[in-house]
């Protein structure tokens, strides 16, 4: 259900949307998975013997702090030591892949020395060396109401996770993702996984992150990687058990301080207060509540500043003095102009309602000039009728001139269109001088 879920959005195009998640609401969440990464390894890092360590983080550091005295010297001598075999290899042999030469050398350690460490074997048992029959579920529409709910969070949480690592990537490499083609790929995963009882998939941020700092510059990196994890299944999977924890945390730790994007975080810090803020909230909410959560607060938040910054923007006001001959001393007697500028939408329409407050005395003809606009809402329109019906009881007639063409048809699909003696739609502000000369030597 999760996989059509997540077809269905790549069909209606949902997709595009995530392309208007700003900046600091991905480096904040990113910063905050780096951080959960992070604090989820210390314990097998460390070789702590916790039976059941938290998943959020505030309890996790609680119980790591609490067992501090289990901690384990051969782990943490592993674990340092590919740790340390990482950055070296990073620093001075960057093309030899540390990460796999840290898990095989762990595990051949591990092995010859039969060093008291955990071990994918010890931990989780022997793996599997097959793949199930693919069968579908039983299916019943009460069943399928009952489990509706689930399948929509799945869905979102896929979604959400694949398309932010989509631009985590694209951060990080470079390039461009489809978003649309990233989620029909994640439903049809998911719909087969579930054909052969797997978990749900998604991207990873952890895993896109490891795989572009290992070198990974084409989708190929993707289809290999699935098909050396389904080797290793169906080939080494007797082998597989021997991994050390210690070294598998290691490799995640490096990832988590990759991901953690500490000069962007710097970067961004310099950013406007709204902008820190935003940074801030995402970050703290994905470290201390949740993923959706902080995703949902962070989205919400940065529309909330973008719509201020816009009504900040928009303005109503005379044109500025000039020696061009549309300068307000060139006006004919008993006309009055005003220039809108930014987009005429609800967060700014209340500025529109003001503008007869602040002349006093109405004119005969008033002149709203248009051409800065860039789109009018339905808010907007209803402050244009307000101003409108304010102009008619003054008995002032309203012209306004430099409509651009999507404007101009939302204002008319709503029903202010040229009405003799009261509203003009003209092209330009000249044809509206014109127009208002005429109608002010009228007596």
């Amino acid at each position: 259900m999760a996989g059509a879920i997540l077809v269905l959005a790549a069909v209606t195009r949902l997709g595009s949307f995530m392309r208007y998640i700003p900046e600091p609401v991905v480096t904040g969440f990113t910063a905050g998975i780096a951080v959960i990464i992070f604090s989820s390894q210390v314990k097998d890092f460390l070789g702590l013997a916790i039976e059941n360590l938290p998943a959020a983080v505030v309890p996790q550091w609680e119980a790591l702090i609490a067992h501090v005295s289990s901690l384990s010297v051969a782990t943490t001598a592993l674990s340092f030591g590919a740790l340390a075999l990482i950055l070296v290899l990073r620093r001075f042999a960057p093309k030899v892949p540390g990460f796999l030469l840290a898990v095989v050398l762990g595990a051949v350690i591990v092995s010859l020395f039969q060093l008291p460490v955990a071990t994918i074997g010890s931990r989780f048992g022997a793996l599997q060396a097959s793949i199930p029959v693919p069968h579908l579920p039983a299916l019943s529409l009460s069943r399928m109401a009952e489990l509706l709910p689930s399948a929509l969070t799945i869905a979102f949480l896929a979604g959400i996770e694949s398309l932010l690592s989509a631009v985590v990537a694209d951060g990080m490499s470079g390039g461009r993702h489809r978003p649309n083609a990233e989620l029909l790929a994640q439903g049809v995963a998911n719909a087969a996984s579930a054909l052969v009882g797997g978990l749900p998939a998604t991207g990873a941020i952890a895993r896109t992150a490891t795989n572009i700092r290992a070198g990974a510059r084409s989708p190929m990196a993707g289809v290999l990687h699935a098909l050396f994890v389904l080797a290793v299944m169906l080939l080494l999977a007797p082998l597989a058990v021997y991994i050390p924890l210690a070294s598998l945390a290691a490799i995640l730790m490096v990832v988590a301080w990759n991901m953690s994007e500490v000069g962007k975080m710097r970067h961004l810090m310099r950013a406007p207060m709204g902008d820190r803020v935003l940074l801030l909230l995402t970050f703290v909410l994905t470290v201390t509540v949740d993923l959706t959560v902080a995703i949902a607060a962070g989205v919400v938040l940065a529309a909330v500043l973008f719509m201020h910054r816009m009504a900040e923007s928009a303005s109503v006001a005379p044109p500025a003095e000039d020696e061009d001959e549309d300068a307000r001393a060139h006006l004919p007697p008993g006309v009055e102009v005003f220039e809108v500028r930014g987009p005429l939408f609800f967060g700014a329409a209340a500025r529109l309602s003001e503008v007869l407050d602040q002349i006093g005395q109405p004119p005969r003809v008033f002149i709203l000039r248009m051409e800065d606009v860039p789109m009018v809402d339905a808010t907007g329109v209803a402050a244009l009728e307000d101003f409108l019906r304010r102009c008619r009881a003054g008995g002032t007639k309203v012209i306004l001139s430099g409509l651009k063409p999507a404007a101009a048809q939302i204002v008319t699909r709503m029903g202010l269109a040229d009405a003799p003696g009261h509203l003009a739609l003209v092209t330009d502000f000249q044809a509206a001088l014109t127009l208002a000369s005429r109608r002010v030597a009228t007596p």
